[in-house]
């Protein structure tokens, strides 16, 4: 079975063809391999007589204009392509909350993704993933004004990028749900007191400001906005267990 991973040498898609390259025609498709969902170049070729399609990319800026044209262009060209050559299950990795983040510009971009998925013809199953724990650095960067972190004290359910990775693989050996499926990590925590453990593992010198109203990617959260309502999944990697590790110590 042919497979193609759009976004396939990133973080979770180079997992993914890993995972899927010793069973399976695996084509890790991106810029840097030929394909470019955004002029189309290589796409053609990279469908031809493919069964599947995990879409794991994403936008090189998340700044409103930049995400939305991104997200729009990549799946007009993607989906019709896919239509064309037979392709029998579109995967996409989404983002738990996203239809309750609309203030923000990436989050309404990722809801025209799913929306144009959805209105596709090909059939489909979208996953929404909670929050990996490699964005815990990012997090911290995009959160830091005045020398402080300043997050919200809602709750979080962070998933290693490596149970996201086998959860999209598994996905592929299945039946499209033609539906969102939520999945997430084993523990809840606060995003305040999460980021407060990664900045005392990482040993760095930053104080943690809480205020409910602080915004997260541009959109005030509500208290369970970035944890899954009805997971049919949640990872096994702990945080504590993942973060002990030096190479993630960063």
């Amino acid at each position: 079975m042919k497979i193609v991973i759009i976004g396939g040498t990133g973080l979770i898609g180079s997992q993914v063809v890993n995972l899927l390259k010793n069973e399976h025609e695996v084509i890790a498709a991106s810029p840097n391999t030929g394909v470019n969902t955004i002029t189309g170049e290589g796409l053609e070729e990279a469908l031809r007589d493919a069964s599947i399609v995990i879409d794991v990319s994403n936008s090189p800026s998340f700044d409103d204009e930049p995400v939305m044209n991104f997200f729009k262009t990549s799946n007009l060209n993607l989906l019709p392509a896919e239509k064309r050559a037979g392709v029998q299950h579109h995967i996409a990795l989404s983002v738990v909350g996203t239809d309750q983040l609309q203030e923000s510009g990436y989050f309404r971009a990722k809801q025209v993704q799913e929306n144009l998925i959805k209105e596709s013809g090909v059939p489909f199953t979208i996953v929404h993933a909670t929050q990996f724990f490699e964005f815990a650095g990012g997090i911290v960067a995009a959160s830091t004004s005045e020398g402080k972190v300043k997050l919200s004290d809602a709750f979080i359910q962070p998933i290693a990028s490596a149970d996201v990775a086998a959860f999209l693989a598994k996905t592929a050996t299945e039946k499209p749900a033609n539906k969102i499926l939520e999945i997430g990590g084993p523990e809840r925590f606060q995003i305040d007191e999460w980021i407060k453990q990664y900045i005392l593992s990482t040993q760095k010198s930053l104080e943690v400001e809480t205020n409910v109203n602080t915004p997260y990617s541009g959109a005030i959260l509500k208290k369970t906005t970035l944890t899954p309502e009805n997971p049919v999944y949640l990872g096994t990697t702990e945080y504590k267990t993942w973060i002990a590790k030096p190479e993630n110590k960063r």
